[in-house]
């Protein structure tokens, strides 16, 4: 018996969505968007070398509460990729640029490794743009070389050299379960690797792999302590880059955080387990 196909699509069937490009600032953004204009907006931001399509089962889900945006960070995946530092306040001032190119004052924000740095970083520094933030196994609090070496070496073999194989194996990374790493994932990957250029980006974005760089993005205990923006720690059972007490350790810093753990799930847990990630993810941002 064969295993059945799992799709990208099939994610997408239960919701009306577009893929469309938006000037946030000069950069030329891709976004897939889902729900009602007149929703409360949330913004949905990938990992490092990530992109839009890392949330493509979760639009279904929370577009029936929300405004959703999954995008694709300057630098990544199909937006402009302009020679900047690639430090966080760049990311932190794309972001920020988005939502005012959609025509909002703020938004909740929400951004799995990378992205929630990104999200950590508008807490500390802008939180007039955020109604309710989420850190979903978010780097900026911790800085294990051996994991930084990993993710280097693991992005470069694949953007160096993007077969399906190195990207499949770059992908794995991301996931407790190796299964679920699906064909269509790997091409989308593939694909947005494969553009001319883009190992030169991708050398500029790893520059929060070293150790210097990395440190100075960092957040330090007095940052967190003054993050008032409603925050939920979601963390993992199976995190490739941190323990689950690491971000229990996150959540205890920032005021009135709340924390989470998902099981048998690694650095995507909004992939792996949308289901579970889903409800925990809603009633957080509908304040429940």
């Amino acid at each position: 018996m064969t295993s059945q196909h799992k799709s990208i699509w099939t994610d997408l069937t239960r919701v009306p969505f577009t893929q469309g490009y938006l000037d946030a600032g000069g950069v030329r953004t891709r976004y897939l968007a889902a729900g009602d204009e007149d929703k409360p907006l949330l913004i949905l931001i990938h990992g490092t070398g990530g992109h839009a399509e890392a949330y493509s089962r979760n639009l279904a889900a929370h577009a029936e509460h929300f405004r959703t945006y999954a995008i694709d960070l300057v630098g990544h995946g199909w937006s402009d990729k302009p020679k900047l530092d690639y430090e966080i306040a760049d990311y932190a001032k794309h972001v920020i640029n988005v939502i005012k190119a959609l025509g909002h004052k703020k938004a909740h924000v929400s951004g799995e490794s990378l992205g929630g740095w990104v999200a950590g970083w508008m807490a500390v520094h802008h939180p007039e743009w955020l109604d309710r933030t989420v850190l979903n196994t978010a780097g900026g609090w911790t800085a294990y070389p051996e994991v930084m070496e990993r993710i280097k070496r693991l992005t470069m073999e694949a953007v160096n050299d993007p077969s399906p194989e190195r990207i499949r194996t770059r992908l794995e990374f991301l996931m407790h379960d190796h299964s679920k790493v699906n064909d269509d994932l790997v091409e989308v990957r593939r694909a947005i690797y494969a553009q001319p250029g883009y190992a030169d980006i991708m050398e500029r974005i790893l520059c929060l792999q070293e150790m210097d760089i990395r440190q100075r993005n960092m957040f330090s205990p007095e940052d967190s302590a003054k993050i008032t923006t409603p925050t939920l720690v979601l963390w993992t059972s199976h995190d490739p880059t941190a323990a689950p007490e690491e971000g229990r350790k996150i959540a205890d810093a920032i005021p009135d955080a709340r924390f989470e753990v998902m099981n048998e799930c690694g650095h995507w847990p909004q992939f792996e387990d949308p289901e579970t990630f889903n409800r925990i993810h809603i009633d957080f941002l509908l304040g429940r």
